[in-house]
């Protein structure tokens, strides 16, 4: 997991996911990255910070020669749960249930990525993807 301290000024901040995202591609060499499109928060410059955060790992698939897909909220939450106006909880429980794990990953945040991810893999259009399981 990529964490960044919140004290940190934005660019360095940026700077550690962008170089956390390069490393994790470099080390695993995905055939495809999932990245949740841009969502509106309540907060704007919660939306703003967000959006620069997605830029970066969006630049770091890019530059890795990745091919890259974007899936709105609503469609992860569907694929996942069966309903795009899931909450977190629901996500989690069916992220966990899904890949049979004991707890649903943590933080909250994690377990959407990984909603994101298993979008990606449920789609039409996937089959073509050789998925590289790392144990």
């Amino acid at each position: 997991m990529i964490r960044t301290s919140p004290r940190a000024p934005l660019a360095s901040r940026l700077q550690d996911i962008f170089e956390g995202v390069t490393e994790l591609i470099e080390r695993h060499h995905p055939d495809a990255l999932a990245v949740e499109d841009v969502f509106y928060a309540r907060n704007v410059r919660t939306t703003v910070v967000l959006g620069h955060a997605r830029g970066v790992v969006l630049l770091a698939g890019a530059r890795a020669g990745v091919t890259i897909h974007e899936y709105a909220p609503a469609l992860i939450k569907k694929t996942v749960v069966g309903r795009g106006a899931a909450t977190k909880e629901q996500v989690q429980f069916m992220v966990a249930r899904l890949l049979r794990l004991k707890s649903a990953p943590q933080p909250a945040d994690a377990a959407d990525g990984v909603a994101c991810a298993l979008t990606c893999v449920m789609s039409a259009g996937t089959a073509k993807l050789h998925l590289r399981i790392a144990g």
